[in-house]
């Protein structure tokens, strides 16, 4: 935690010397929960502590003998890319009872455990918090039985406890996103895409049920990430009549030529009067009155399987590390608290307050019909004159700049504008292709990798007299740029050129979209978390064809142009020994000091090794050169394999997660856009010269915030094109502490006890929260 004055505070400091801390999964399970128990387990050993798993969550603590075991460094490897739980989960009616719980102190006793990581949802989060206040009571019920001896309770005296959520639902208050949603996610997107192709092949109307008991999250992202014609949700439950109004839609959607309907359900979606609506009763009712084709698919429990996506891998990997800080400066006066996440940080929030939130605010809100305060309590929901132009610029086509394209498009058209569209860019822009795009013609694009509006290098520096010519000719008011450090250079270079050209003395602003997530102003670009995607998934498979070969080392080329951030989150996702970038630099020694450390690791049961290299981290130390010096050293011990992953990484269709970031960014652009037309309209025309009226739109920590492209210029290294200061930096040195390197770690950043209703970022011009 921060001190008073400021100082940081490294991990060296925090001893975990004599303590004895252990995991469990409990309840349902969920992708990403074994990356949390490899963290707790790793950053426990890593200070010096006891670590245990307890399997089969608390049945298992409460029958004690084998299913408590110590844990080590290599129980846990390998364990990144498994989904569910390795260390098993169940639900355990004795743990309710105070004679399970009895049973549950003496074998948590008997090893010295008074700390506990419960990895779960609500009602694991709750039993563990009834477990703790009752603690000192169940120990003078042990030494009155005789069972553990009196000095026992002075011994552990306090039990501790710290909870990560894991579910697929999202459905925990006071945290943006829970373990597994994410990857949940990819797995109804997949299936969703999929079912679109034969859906359209047959002209036919799928009406498609996710999870979700009291929990909308799953159905509304999916709807959103899709394109669902329609959605429904507990928490939103439709006004009455809307089965009318779902049919119109549905219809119309058809006579503009669509060939399919996607009707999205979550499993506990009701009506005004609390009564289930089910996918039976909306198949029915469409094919009563529409004669549609329709078709029924649930999805059940394909959406808790799979492989971790590379968002839950990271998630629960900083969860993981932050239970293990909270537990080392917990006191017995502290409260049993829960790792959340709020934005890109982690934060700890008092664990009954987020249960009760969850179980008595929301539920009873629902309850009562007062659906709009049950949607404002879950807080996650609240995220969501003439614009001629929707220009498009990239250096490398990116997945996601579609769905943002889309939400331009339509929200656009909804305020009841007309828009136009630009290929290829300002190469394009000069050479007049410009052409309107209707609401029809974005339909099917949130789905689709690349950029279907095309993109050039071409900056405008040499053609804004026929930029602006063209803007004169399309009477355009209004500009929207999607794209990477290019674009931003562009919206540098039209800024700097209104003091010749009034043209330009338009509302501006740009969408930060690049795989590099090297933009100013924003910690995360669209495209950035499917390239993230693409690399883990080619690493797990990297790493599984050498599962029966002994001792491999494999060196992966990334890419992110100097930027490193694919190399180091990916490297942290993927388990990986080492990623060399060029933010920090690296000699000789440092890449001896890597060998000699993998080939201490290797002389244990760790049979593989990954390292990543950022394609320009450095002249002189080339991935080849890297390959060969690690080849070389470790002769006899290991061998070697590399692989440039190259383009590969820009390819696919666009994860859930940039897929819905395109869309609310663009949205929340095109509102901004809106706003500013109005403010500079002056006698019969716009007119924006003021630095505000020229921004970026970037997502910083948990909002949304437009920041003047003109100040951004001071935070960028234009040589590297880089930000001068990345927030993910600070994640390199807990990659390192997981690969089992002695390193320093700031915690001076690490989350603080905060109150469930801590103060949201205002929505303003300046910030708007997701």
């Amino acid at each position: 935690m921060a001190q008073p004055d400021g100082k940081k505070i490294f991990f060296e400091n925090l001893s975990g010397a004599g303590k004895a801390i252990a995991v469990l999964t409990s309840g349902g399970d969920a992708q990403g929960m074994n990356a949390a128990v490899r963290a707790v387990v790793r950053m426990g050993l890593y200070v010096g502590a006891k670590v245990y798993f307890i399997h089969e969550g608390y049945q298992g603590m409460v029958d004690g003998g084998d299913n408590i075991r110590e844990a080590t460094w290599e129980s846990v490897s390998s364990m990144l890319q498994v989904g569910g739980t390795v260390i098993g989960s169940a639900r355990c009616k004795e743990f309710r009872t105070h004679e399970g719980r009895l049973k549950a102190a003496h074998n948590l006793v008997q090893r010295g455990i008074t700390n506990l990581c419960v990895i779960g949802g609500d009602g694991s989060l709750t039993g563990a918090n009834l477990f703790r206040e009752e603690w000192s009571g169940l120990l003078a019920e042990l030494v009155e039985q005789g069972v553990i001896e009196a000095d026992a309770v002075q011994k552990y005296s306090a039990l501790h406890i710290v909870g990560m959520v894991g579910s697929i639902d999202n459905d925990f208050c006071g945290t943006d996103m829970t373990i597994g949603t994410d990857s949940a996610l990819h797995r109804i997107i997949e299936v969703v895409d999929a079912i679109m192709t034969t859906a359209q092949s047959h002209q036919r109307t799928f009406v498609l049920e996710v999870m979700g008991r009291h929990c909308g999250y799953l159905a509304l992202v999916s709807a959103l990430a899709c394109g669902a014609d329609w959605v429904l949700i507990p928490e939103m439950p439709p006004e009455d009549g809307w089965e009318e109004k779902m049919c119109q839609k549905l219809s119309a959607t058809r006579s503009r030529g669509t060939r399919l309907n996607i009707i999205i359900v979550a499993e506990g979606a009701i009506d005004r009067n609390n009564k289930p609506i089910t996918t039976d009763n909306i198949k029915n009712l469409v094919v009563k009155c529409l004669g549609f084709d329709t078709r029924v698919t649930i999805l059940g429990h394909v959406q808790r399987g799979g492989t971790p996506s590379a968002f839950d891998r990271i998630l629960a990997s900083r969860m993981g590390v932050e239970a293990v800080l909270a537990l080392l400066e917990t006191t017995a006066n502290t409260p049993a608290c829960v790792v959340s996440l709020c934005g890109n940080q982690s934060v700890r929030l008092p664990l009954m307050e987020c249960v009760q939130m969850v179980s008595t605010k929301v539920q009873k809100a629902m309850d009562e019909k007062r659906f709009e305060e049950a949607v404002k309590l879950r807080g996650r929901y609240n995220s969501i004159h003439h614009i001629h132009i929707v220009p498009h610029l990239s250096l490398r086509p990116v997945s996601g700049m579609n769905a943002a394209v889309r939400s331009a498009v339509r929200v656009g058209i909804s305020e009841g504008h007309k828009m136009f569209a630009v290929s290829d860019g300002f190469e394009g822009f000069y050479k007049g292709q410009i052409k309107e795009i209707k609401w029809g013609d974005v339909g099917g694009w949130t789905g689709q990798g690349g950029s279907l509006l095309g993109t050039k290098r071409t900056l405008p520096a040499k053609h804004v007299d026929k930029i602006a010519e063209q803007i004169r000719k399309h009477n355009i008011n209004a500009l929207l740029v999607i794209g990477g450090f290019e674009a931003f250079e562009c919206l540098l270079q039209l800024y700097e050129a209104r003091a010749a050209y009034e043209e330009f003395c338009i509302p501006m602003c740009m969408l930060p979209a690049t795989i590099s997530n090297n933009v100013p102003g924003t910690d995360l670009s669209i495209g950035a978390d499917t390239a993230l995607n693409a690399i883990v998934e080619t690493c797990d498979r990297i790493k599984q064809s050498a599962s029966g070969t002994k001792r491999r080392v494999f060196i992966i080329e990334t890419m992110g142009g100097y930027c490193g951030y694919l190399a180091t989150v990916g490297g942290l996702a993927a388990g990986a020994d080492a990623a060399y970038i060029y933010e920090e630099p690296f000699d000789i020694r440092d890449l001896q000091a890597n060998v000699e450390h993998l080939t201490e690791k290797m002389k244990t049961s760790i049979q593989r090794g990954l390292v990543l290299r950022n394609e320009n981290s450095s002249e002189n130390y080339t991935t080849d050169f890297i390959y060969q010096l690690y080849t070389e050293e470790g002769k006899g011990v290991f061998d070697c394999r590399k692989n440039v992953l190259g383009h590969m990484q820009q390819g696919g269709a666009p994860s859930p997660f940039d897929r819905n970031f395109g869309t609310k960014i663009s949205a929340k652009a095109m509102q901004w856009i809106s706003k500013k037309l109005v403010d500079t309209f002056r006698q019969g025309r716009v007119f924006a010269n003021s630095e505000d009226s020229c921004c970026l739109l970037g997502m910083r920590r948990r909002a949304l915030v437009f920041q003047p492209v003109v100040q951004l210029k001071q935070e960028s290294d234009f040589v590297h094109r880089i930000p001068k200061e990345q927030w993910w930096l600070k994640l390199r040195p807990l990659m390192k502490i997981l690969a089992k390197y002695k390193t320093s770690y700031d915690v001076s950043d690490s989350g603080q006890l905060e109150h469930v209703d801590r103060n949201r970022p205002k929505e303003s011009d300046a910030s708007v929260a997701m």
